[in-house]
């Protein structure tokens, strides 16, 4: 996985789970808190045995597949499968029956409808794993999260994961022999001083049109801009791609496969402006996000440090921007003071990505894999491996991000594809 080291809240991480002990960890977004509990947690497993020997509890299908892919990312010999919403469940049931996965990662919900319906077997569940433990125990998630921990009568183990506290563990996830809480949260430091926090004053009380100087002045940068509201996603979204701002959307209320798109996009470059509710403040682990903007002001503290923890990932550097509106002023939460941001008297014009993705019809049900996609773009469209970037391939489609340069070329033979024999449809995303 290309980590040479572990750092200390992993060391103290792992060192307390192969103690046996019931853990509260509490560490900064970024810093690596996925593998602080994935490494020992894949050491307690036993190949040998039969059935689900882990859950790990999530708020959010994001953070599901985050995980999921982390885990596999480790090459075990040991097998995980991620459950959500969005899809049917009996889907999901045929595959865990194929899979026979040791781990199972899933949302409250999704993990209360299996085991309701007896599509896991709970006596070999050890272990209960809660990453963002704060947000699965709040309100909306509280009956499920109960509902879920009295169907698991033999848990020996329970983690609990956060960047940020909650205000008490509930009786339903309280340990027989107490937690041992390893806390890496810094009461002075509520931003790393990686992040450089800056403010951008907007004259109108309707801030979009400061939106859009500020994205259009940022240029290439990758920015992730938060709003607090669906409707707000949406029109935000229209007004930036009305500007001709290159920029995708996110929400709950979106089709699974459209948020599956949108974020690719963004992640794999071919889109620099990714517009979302506080979905998107936790389980998106993509390295590379140069600034969050903070269209709306966070609700309160949680959200703030959420939010700008989606930048500044492990050892890298970032920007905060909040914009102000002519009455609204800096919360009191936020303890340090922005540096101000002045924009530039002509505004830049949007910029054209670097990268476009591409739609293929087909994937791994097809037996389409990445080499395969790869070698046809290679042979048979001609290009050279620096026009090629990410390529996910999911159940039944793939996505593969191309220079956008390159697009035309791949268009004009785009008509009766077929990749590995198997024609294929191939498109354009927009």
């Amino acid at each position: 996985m290309g980590i040479e080291q572990l750092n200390a809240m992993q060391q103290d991480a792992v060192a307390a789970y192969r103690k046996g002990q019931d853990m509260v960890l509490l560490s900064p977004t970024g810093s690596g808190k996925t593998l602080a509990f994935l490494l020992p947690l894949v050491q307690s497993l036993n190949e040998e045995a039969a059935g689900v020997q882990a859950v790990v509890l999530v708020p959010s299908r994001e953070l599901a597949l985050q995980i999921d892919g982390v885990f596999k990312s480790m090459g075990t010999s040991f097998r995980a499968m991620s459950c959500y919403g969005g899809r049917p469940a009996m889907e999901e049931h045929r595959a865990m029956n194929q899979l026979r996965p040791h781990v199972v990662i899933a949302t409250p919900g999704r993990m209360n409808d299996h085991l309701s319906k007896g599509n896991i077997d709970v006596s070999s569940i050890r272990t209960l794993v809660i990453d963002e433990f704060d947000k699965c125990l709040e309100l909306g998630f509280r009956d499920e999260m109960k509902q879920v921990t009295g169907r698991l009568p033999f848990l020996e183990r329970r983690v609990l994961l956060s960047a940020t506290d909650a205000e008490e563990i509930p009786q339903f996830v309280s340990s027989r022999d107490g937690y041992v809480r390893l806390d890496f949260l810094s009461a002075e430091e509520q931003v790393p001083d990686r992040i450089r926090l800056l403010c951008v004053h907007s004259p109108e009380k309707d801030k979009l049109e400061t939106l859009r100087r500020l994205v259009c002045t940022l240029g290439e940068q990758t920015s992730l801009v938060f709003v607090n509201y669906r409707e707000s996603v949406e029109r935000v979204g229209k007004y930036l791609k009305q500007c001709g701002v290159c920029c995708e959307t996110f929400h709950g209320g979106m089709e699974q496969k459209d948020r599956e798109r949108a974020l690719y996009k963004f992640s794999n470059g071919s889109c620099p402006v990714f517009v979302s509710t506080d979905l998107a403040a936790r389980g998106l682990d993509i390295p590379d996000i140069d600034n969050i903007i903070h269209y709306h002001l966070p609700l309160n503290e949680e959200a703030y440090i959420h939010r700008n923890g989606r930048t500044a990932r492990w050892d890298a550097s970032g920007n905060a921007y909040m914009i102000f509106g002519p009455e609204e002023r800096k919360p009191d939460y936020i303890r340090l003071r922005p540096e101000r941001f002045e924009l530039p008297a002509q505004t830049p014009a949007p910029v054209r990505p670097r990268w476009t993705t591409l739609y293929v019809g087909k994937g791994k049900k097809d037996k389409v894999n990445k080499i395969d996609i790869a070698g046809y773009l290679y042979k048979t469209v001609g290009l050279e491996r620096d026009d090629v970037g990410r390529i996910d391939v999911k159940e039944h489609y793939a996505f593969v991000a191309v220079r956008t340069a390159v697009v035309d070329r791949v268009m004009r033979k785009a008509t009766n594809v077929r990749i590995k024999g198997v024609k294929t449809l191939i498109e354009e995303t927009f």
